[in-house]
């Protein structure tokens, strides 16, 4: 008796529980599709999270800047030794954000020799909370290829005691059929006691 009494209260239960079987019609005025087409965010190719208040992307263009600016970022880090093109620079000094530039050639041959010290640099930068939300982005005009990128989050990554196996598996999510193995070598060897951390 009691069992057919839970029965029937849970039935109860599950049927206030249903969505209405017609949906509630909405509607929309001019006004607030004018404004969502707007405010459209799109985020800038390979965009990612990081860590709390660090993102990474490819280099962003003036269709990201909407989305860049819900970020609330403090700081950009670009990897890239071109002139930060002005209307970047623009959008940056509209918004209050700072711009560090950490410039490392590109290249695709197998043995590069990436700068250190320019690393441990950008790692001080990306380390100091007071620079976040930060955005760290590479390669002017070629959005898929992130070694630089790539390279900067694997040295974060062994600051944060990542074993290395999870690391080359971001490294190679993002670099795709161009990673490297001169890349990898690099992270591996990196020495992060030579990082001061805030």
């Amino acid at each position: 008796m009691q069992v057919d009494n839970l029965r029937g209260d849970i039935r109860a239960a599950i049927e206030d529980a249903s969505p209405p079987s017609t949906p509630r019609k909405v509607t929309w005025t001019e006004d607030e599709v004018d404004r969502d087409e707007e405010e459209l965010f799109v985020p800038p190719l390979n965009f990612a999270m990081v860590d709390y208040g660090i993102f990474r992307s490819g280099f962003p263009d003036s269709a990201d800047f909407s989305f860049l600016k819900s970020l609330g970022l403090r700081s950009v880090i670009c990897l890239c030794p071109e002139p930060y093109p002005e209307v970047n620079n623009e959008f940056l000094k509209a918004n209050g954000i700072r711009l560090f530039q950490f410039g490392m050639d590109g290249c695709k041959e197998p043995f590069v020799n990436i700068p250190e010290e320019t690393i441990r640099e950008a790692l001080r930068v990306v380390l100091d909370i007071k620079n976040h939300p930060i955005l760290i982005h590479c390669k002017r005009g070629k959005f898929t290829l992130q070694h630089r990128t790539g390279c900067l989050v694997g040295c974060l990554r062994k600051l944060q005691k990542w074993c290395l196996s999870s690391i080359f598996d971001e490294y190679q999510r993002f670099a795709a059929t161009k990673a490297r193995l001169s890349d990898q070598r690099f992270m591996e060897l990196f020495d992060i006691s030579s990082v001061r951390r805030h």
